[in-house]
């Protein structure tokens, strides 16, 4: 993807700076690899979460974090599938958090 919704790159290869980072990049890959949903949806999914945070936040970057826009966007993607409710999304994404705050106890 080019411009604002490219993917944080440093010589070439992917940088993530957490581990939740890489798994929600794996996530959207994987669910876009099962057809779950097509790339350009989740592509104009990230574009417009990208777009609304600058809106949101002006030249401000300092809160900026690329894969947070990207889980946002995923997150409303696979709702608006479908494919969890609501309710689902926010059980599995606090088990996930309360799971990498025990694993770096």
């Amino acid at each position: 993807m080019p411009g604002a919704a490219g993917l944080p790159r440093r010589n070439g290869e992917l940088v993530f700076d957490a581990p939740w980072e890489s798994r929600a990049f794996g996530l959207a890959v994987a669910l876009h690899q099962a057809r779950l949903f097509r790339w350009e949806e989740f592509q104009g999914r990230l574009i417009g979460e990208i777009a609304a945070w600058e809106r949101d936040h002006g030249g401000d970057l300092s809160s900026w974090n690329y894969y947070q826009r990207w889980l946002r966007a995923l997150e409303l993607l696979v709702v608006d599938k479908g494919l969890c409710s609501p309710g689902e999304l926010r059980g599995a994404v606090s088990e996930a958090a309360a799971a990498d705050d025990h694993h770096h106890a």
